[in-house]
């Protein structure tokens, strides 16, 4: 296997030359605040569920109809936003957004039967526009075939990590010290109003597919991209396993507040290893490098099936980190070079819901292994998450 080199550049300068791109500092920007709405938008749903019922259950009956409409039905909205193009269809998708939640806020403000709540969540998440899978379809049209795309993609990997650090953050503190109400109100409108401000910037985006060339030979899916879905599958899985177990651990130790900190420390680190990976430029081919992050991913979970203290969790925590944004953006980067510009958000939005599939699973499975014997046994599951996304990366490799 060849040694994982790279030409080092000055951070600074090599994310400078990206932004340079005439357009990308003002979509980047533009995005930023929807990052965050969509980042409040569930657990804003959480919240706002459980303040008009008082259940969980029902809560997360909700919140798991938003979710699965999501992954089900965003590349299906992604089709036709790559079919007719951003600037026309993401006012159409945040209008429906827009009115789903405000329909799901009078539901609950009415007290009405959980089956019609359930309905409300599931429009809701399935008109819910996948921003970053737009985003990054407009830095793959404005660097295809030049150097720098995976510093773009190590910048859009910082902005969704950033926002999922700080909406969940501030979704809590506005619900718990204004409303629930207010809070999901908050999240919609920063959603709805970077989304207007990234689809009103005609000339950063990406053509529509009835007017591009060679849109015949846009076949979605491949064999390289269909292992990509399930690399991210596999990730999905090792993330709700992760959620799952780390908050049992706080809890079995006697410290419940720990647990957010605990699985932020992963968070953490992931941020600042996918700003040292985009600033290099590699010389060994990305299938290789997507191998060597998912076994790396495998071999930094081993620590964690035998922590006894919560200092040694947050230190063992922290080394997953260092393979998932270079993971991320190894993804990104491969999903351009192997599908057609025409369907290119689409297949963005695919990896997202097979992460947001994965992520359901892994949850349901570590919670029963985690009620049935101990933390640890979660961790265990998380390991064979990233063997199997690793397994899937190596045959990849060995495919090619």
């Amino acid at each position: 296997m060849p040694a994982l080199t790279g030409r080092i550049r000055t951070p600074a300068a090599t994310y400078a030359e990206v932004l340079r791109t005439p357009g990308a500092w003002k979509f980047y920007l533009a995005a930023a605040p929807a990052r965050i709405g969509i980042a409040m938008t569930s657990l804003g749903i959480v919240w706002l569920v459980h303040s008009s019922t008082g259940s969980y259950a029902a809560a997360g009956s909700v919140t798991g109809g938003f979710a699965v409409a999501e992954a089900l039905a965003g590349p299906q909205v992604a089709r036709l936003i790559d079919k007719y193009g951003q600037t026309r269809m993401l006012p159409i998708t945040l209008l429906a957004h827009g009115l789903a939640v405000a329909l799901l806020i009078g539901l609950t403000l009415q007290s009405a039967p959980l089956p019609v709540l359930v309905a409300a969540g599931v429009l809701a998440g399935g008109s819910l526009p996948q921003v970053g899978a737009q985003t990054s379809a407009r830095w793959s049209h404005a660097l295809r075939g030049r150097p720098g795309l995976s510093s773009a993609y190590a910048l859009e990997s910082l902005g969704t990590g950033v926002a999922f650090m700080v909406g969940p953050a501030l979704i809590g503190t506005v619900s718990s010290l204004a409303s629930p109400v207010a809070g999901s109100i908050l999240a919609t409108t920063l959603l709805l109003a970077g989304g207007l401000s990234l689809s009103v910037q005609r000339s950063t985006a990406p053509p529509p597919a009835v007017h591009a060339r060679g849109t015949g030979k846009a076949r979605l899916m491949r064999p390289t991209f269909l292992g990509l879905i399930g690399t991210n599958i596999g990730i999905g899985l090792f993330f709700g396993s992760m959620q799952v177990s780390v908050t049992a651990y706080a809890l079995s130790t006697g410290s419940p507040g720990l647990a957010g900190p605990l699985y932020s420390v992963t968070s953490l680190v992931s941020l600042f290893a996918g700003l040292a990976y985009g600033a290099r430029r590699w010389r060994t081919p990305p299938l290789t490098q997507l191998a060597i992050a998912l076994a790396g991913l495998a071999l930094s979970c081993l620590p964690l099936l035998v922590v006894d203290s919560p200092l040694q969790a947050g230190l063992a925590l922290a080394l997953p980190g260092l393979a998932i944004a270079p993971f991320q953006i190894l993804s990104a980067v491969l999903t351009q070079a192997e599908v057609h510009p025409a369907v290119l958000t689409q297949a963005f939005t695919w990896l997202n819901s097979g992460c947001a599939a994965g992520i359901a699973l892994g949850a349901a499975f570590a919670g029963r292994i985690v009620d049935a014997h101990d933390p640890h046994y979660g961790f265990l599951l998380a390991l064979l998450s990233a063997t199997a996304a690793a397994a899937v990366a190596v045959a990849l490799r060995i495919g090619r």
